[in-house]
């Protein structure tokens, strides 16, 4: 990036790369965004390299959101030439998820470093307790809501993935876990959110970012046009691996290790940033 040494310049870029492939393995394995990885080592490279200043969380986020929209169409297409998706769920959900997507950017735009920080932290602990602690077997009714509750489902499911710069299989995949869904179902359905909140909640970041100060160079609003390039490709090419290991492997021993990670991930962002 302007004004960085060739050393600097070349450690962010061993870092994206380093994240985006194992963003790209999370998201199509566990169907969450790879946004749980993607977000804290932009963030934390960021800060570290003292490019930008109090903005870089939301570039972060921003950037990662734009690295979604390609990662959910290869995960997506991986999970439906295994038959998982409910096809009638994405299409019936989507366009909630979308709308959710937008007013969960607005809200970002709004909303300070520190606040930005607490919101992911909290929601990313959430998504540690349910992947380390909730058994599969849960379930709390017997099928996913319709009318308005399912508007505002969908609705909630995007603004938070939007904050978070995470896809919807976070909270889409564990709603639908909690209606009674196969977990492979869910995983795989939940991933086809991505692709609206992505491109949705990208815009927003860049309409309410435009003027905003504090941005690493080369920045769009705050999407940080460089980081979503390398780790977007990265990213993309990576998911159907993801995706296929989700398909052979018992993945409770690595959920219960990835649920860790994020746990320890969320304390250190809230932490750097307030």
């Amino acid at each position: 990036m302007t004004g960085l040494p060739l050393s600097e310049l070349l450690t962010l870029l061993a870092a994206m790369v380093g994240a985006g492939v194992f963003a790209g393995l999370i998201a199509g394995l566990f169907g969450v965004g790879g946004g749980t990885v993607i977000v804290p080592v932009l963030f934390y490279a960021f800060e570290m390299l003292g490019v930008g200043g109090a903005s870089n969380l939301h570039v972060a986020v921003g950037s990662s959101l734009l690295t979604i929209v390609g990662t959910s169409w290869r995960s997506l297409a991986a999970h439906r030439s295994h038959g998982a998706v409910d096809e009638a769920v994405l299409k019936t959900w989507t366009p909630w998820v979308g709308i959710g997507a937008l007013v969960g950017a607005a809200i970002a735009g709004l909303t300070s470093m520190e606040g930005l920080a607490v919101v992911y932290g909290v929601c990313l602990a959430a998504i540690a307790a349910q992947m380390g602690l909730m058994p599969d077997h849960i379930v709390l009714r017997r099928d996913l809501p319709t009318g308005w509750t399912r508007r505002l489902a969908g609705g909630a499911i995007g603004a938070l993935s939007a904050m978070m710069g995470i896809g919807g299989g976070s909270f889409g995949g564990m709603l639908m876990i909690l209606c009674g869904r196969p977990i492979h179902q869910a995983v795989a359905t939940a991933s086809g959110f991505g692709m609206v909140i992505g491109a949705a909640a990208t815009l927003g970041f860049v309409v309410f970012g435009w003027d905003a100060a504090g941005r690493p160079p080369w920045s769009l609003g705050y999407v940080n046009l460089p980081a979503a390039a390398v780790m977007g490709v990265v990213t993309t090419l990576v998911a159907p691996f993801g995706a296929r290991l989700a398909h052979r492997l018992d993945k409770r021993v690595l959920k219960k290790a990835f649920a860790a990670y994020l746990a320890l991930t969320a304390l250190s962002v809230v932490m750097k940033a307030v």
